[in-house]
C-alpha cells in the first residue's frame, strides 16, 4: 500500500463564496445540469451533505464510468474547503483503497477565486505506483468542471448571490 499526493491549481473569475456554492453546496443538482454527459445524478445513501454523508453518483455516457460512492470528509463554509472520498465504484478499479480529493477556495487579486486542489490515491496491496496519464486526466475532468460551471455562472449571474 502506498500513498500518492498531487496538487493542481485553478484560476476563476467568479468569487470564491459563488463558487463555493455552486460547485460544493449545490453539486448535487447543479453538475447534473451543467454536465449531463459526464455526471448523469447523484443519490445520498446516507447524511445530510455535511461529513460522513455518503452519496453514490452515477456518471452519463461521456465518462468512462458507471458510478462511485463518495464520502464527505469535511465541509467548511467558513474557510471554503471540501474534502471527500471516493470508496467504491468502478474508477477505484483493482488498484486503490480510495481516492480522496480536496478542494479549497480563496479570494484572488481580481475579486476572482484561486481554486487549489489535492488528490490522494491510496493504492492497493503491492501496488505502490499510480498512472501519471490517470493523475492528468483527474486534474483535467477537474479543470473542465470547473469551467462548465463557470460558464454556467456567467450566464446566470443572478444564481448564489448570497
Amino acid at each position: 500500500m502506498g500513498v500518492f499526493t498531487f496538487e493542481y491549481e485553478n484560476i476563476s473569475g467568479i468569487a470564491p463564496g459563488k463558487l463555493f456554492q455552486a460547485l460544493i453546496l449545490e453539486a448535487d443538482t447543479l453538475i447534473p445540469k451543467v454536465v449531463p454527459h459526464a455526471i448523469q445524478s447523484t443519490e445520498i445513501l446516507q447524511g445530510d451533505g455535511g461529513p460522513g454523508t455518503i452519496r453514490k453518483i452515477y456518471f452519463g455516457p461521456g465518462s468512462p464510468y458507471k458510478n462511485a460512492t463518495h464520502k464527505v470528509e469535511a465541509v467548511d463554509k467558513e474557510k471554503l474547503m471540501y474534502r471527500y472520498s471516493v470508496i467504491e465504484g468502478d474508477a477505484l478499479s483493482d488498484k486503490y483503497e480510495k481516492i480522496t480529493y480536496e478542494t479549497r477556495l480563496e479570494e484572488s487579486d481580481n475579486g476572482g477565486s484561486v481554486i487549489k486542489g489535492t488528490i490522494k490515491y491510496v493504492t492497493k496491496g503491492d501496488n505502490n505506483k499510480v498512472d501519471e496519464e490517470e493523475v492528468k486526466a483527474n486534474k483535467d475532468k477537474a479543470s473542465g468542471l470547473l469551467k462548465a460551471v463557470e460558464a454556467y455562472l456567467l450566464a446566470n449571474p443572478e444564481l448564489y448571490n448570497n
